[in-house]
């Protein structure tokens, strides 16, 4: 699903406006419709009086169409209008006039913040001062409005995105609304997914106003957002007549003396994900523990008892996995040296092999292209550098993944994927309850066990992260996020192909 810029959105309502065709106004009150319609399912209790902040802009229009429908159903809904600049857009004057002349609806004009009413603490709020045309931060009487928003204790819930928030680029400064839940008009805003705006959003969904399809087909954007119905077409069934050779014979470099657990977990995930055949290299003090915990796998041991210091024989391997706890052992930052120089195909860098590579920057060069790296936001940082915020971080990434010809998974909330192409994905399954030691190695496993199966780099980008954040959710579903364990998401890997393929 294709994540469009602000201008792109306004693009696209003026494409529908002529083409469907249909006036500003109605559509208005479709995307009005559509987020009542949300609201209703997600606050059922007509009884709760609403209070709706309107700008005198679009997104006021908005606030005051969906008053008006709230009203219908039976809300007591209270408009206060801010008409600080006296300049009123035609929508809006038009949803003004279709308010009824009787019932349980009110409104109120303010040409100053000084003398707002007191909100009344059952009541919910409803942000609709600003809406996605805004282009700077906020100041004067509106951060003043914002300011007093933020510091009441109801429940705000933000018309198309919170008032204040800049879509497309990072916004600087406080005066932004600090909404409990955000819905968002046709796709969601870029800004939701950096978590610098987590605060601010919220809790956010979003709905399509009936846009025209043909205007996405026709309008590029690098950005998309990765749902089910992505991750399922690049799954790939399974032949009746396949066997184990059908599926990939996958390497998996990784554990240390004390650390054999990020191996056993890597492991265990690359055969859930559907890998033919594993083997594990590993140094020779976990070869009791590797046997013993995942015995479905070979174990390769290396000559060194504590930490892998040796490149065994690649023949025959479809693809590999460094990583997951080898440690930073001098031997071990020759060996990692010497896998890349020697395996040609695609692979997967991640945890100990991603630092030994921000230390040793002339490996670059070695790195296979089409490979995939996992890092996490420290990680990340330690490769490519500090960023002043969450925007540049993205377009760092974005560069970083053209510049060396690699996918890179910034790990987060949102895990989100940098192609070589220049496209970027947002991932949108996973939970907090994965933020726990381990989680990490198991994706490790999962994309090692994808690419060696066959699956192109970029599927198995997409398709491995998918299954990994749907496990999760899955997992806290049945166990909660406290007690989610990385081993739980690889138990649950089996229901995440169920659910994907459903």
């Amino acid at each position: 699903m294709k994540i469009f810029s602000a201008t792109q959105i306004r693009a696209w309502d003026t494409d529908t406006i002529e083409n469907e065709p249909i006036d500003s106004v109605n559509l208005m009150n479709r995307a009005a419709q559509v987020f009542t319609d949300w609201f209703i399912q997600t606050y059922p209790d007509n009884t709760r009086p609403i209070v709706i902040f309107c700008g005198t802009g679009n997104n006021g229009g908005d606030g005051v169409a969906v008053a008006r429908l709230l009203h219908w159903l039976g809300f007591e809904a209270k408009i206060l209008v801010c008409d600080f600049a006296e300049k009123r857009s035609a929508d809006f004057e038009a949803q003004i006039a279709a308010l009824p002349k009787h019932g349980n609806i009110s409104l109120e004009w303010f040409n100053t913040a000084k003398n707002l009413p007191e909100v009344v603490p059952n009541e919910l709020v409803i942000d609709a001062l600003f809406g996605s045309g805004l282009n700077r931060p906020l100041e004067g009487e509106w951060a003043q409005v914002v300011d007093c928003l933020n510091q009441l204790p109801n429940e705000v819930v933000s018309i198309d995105l919170p008032s204040g928030l800049i879509p497309d680029t990072h916004t600087a400064g406080k005066s932004v609304v600090q909404a409990d839940r955000t819905f968002s008009f046709e796709r969601p805003k870029l800004a939701f997914f950096f978590p610098e705006n987590a605060e601010r959003v919220g809790e956010w969904d979003f709905g399509s106003i009936g846009l025209q399809a043909g205007f996405e087909q026709k309008t590029s954007t690098p950005y998309n957002y990765l749902t089910q119905k992505e991750a399922a077409a690049l799954y790939r069934p399974r032949p009746k007549f396949s066997h184990k050779g059908s599926f990939g014979h996958a390497l998996l470099v990784a554990g240390s003396f004390g650390k054999m657990g990020a191996a056993v977990l890597a492991s265990k995930a690359c055969l859930r994900s559907g890998v033919g055949l594993l083997t594990i290299h590993a140094p020779r003090s976990g070869n009791i523990i590797l046997q013993s915990a995942v015995p479905e796998a070979m174990v390769s041991a290396d000559h060194r008892a504590k930490y892998w210091a040796e490149v065994p024989d690649l023949q025959g391997y479809a693809s590999i996995g460094v990583g997951p706890g080898i440690g930073k052992e001098p031997e071990t930052a020759l060996a990692l040296q010497g896998l890349l120089q020697a395996y040609k195909k695609p692979m997967l860098l991640d945890a100990d092999a991603l630092n030994l590579l921000s230390e040793n920057t002339s490996c670059w060069e070695f790195v296979p292209e089409n490979s995939i790296l996992t890092p996490h936001p420290k990680e990340f940082e330690r490769l490519f550098g500090k960023t002043e915020n969450n925007f540049q971080r993205n377009d760092l990434q974005r560069k970083k993944a053209q510049e060396h010809q690699v996918f890179i998974l910034l790990k987060g909330a949102n895990t989100g994927i940098a192609c070589p192409d220049g496209s970027f994905w947002f991932n949108s399954t996973g939970n907090p309850g994965m933020a726990t030691g381990g989680t990490g190695d198991v994706l490790t496993g999962i994309l090692t066990g994808l690419l060696a199966q066959g699956y192109p780099p970029k599927s198995a980008a997409l398709l491995g992260v998918y299954l990994h954040g749907l496990a999760g959710d899955l997992a806290a579903y049945s166990l909660s996020q406290e007690a989610l364990t990385a081993g739980d998401i690889v138990e649950f890997l089996g229901k995440a192909w169920l659910e994907l393929r459903a």
